[in-house]
């Protein structure tokens, strides 16, 4: 089976963001262990680079999950912006994609 450029980038684009939506989810929880146990913690800047490197929906799911993060407000703030510039990505990704299409 011989994939097109399109699929190839819908597949390169979903499992950028489900590998590292993964690793996002599992340094979160790493990060709410540290916390509980009073240990050293995970840098903001680190979460917020995995956020912005495809794992955003990992972070999203694991503010949930573990409750971490979630009231923060500057912190929220950065996390929203973020997340919107990956749904912008999105439009775009899609907009390309289609536009192959024909």
């Amino acid at each position: 089976m011989s994939l097109n450029l399109s699929q190839w980038v819908l597949l390169v684009f979903a499992g950028l963001h489900l590998v590292m939506g993964l690793v996002t989810f599992v340094v979160y929880g790493q990060d709410k262990k540290q916390a509980r146990l009073g240990r050293r913690r995970v840098p903001e800047q680190t979460l917020h680079t995995l956020e912005l490197a495809f794992g955003w929906l990992g972070a999203f799911v694991a503010q949930r999950v573990y409750r971490h993060k979630t009231s923060k407000a500057p912190y929220q703030k950065v996390f929203w912006v973020i997340g919107m510039f990956h749904l912008a990505l999105l439009v775009v990704v899609l907009w390309w994609v289609t536009g192959q299409q024909n």
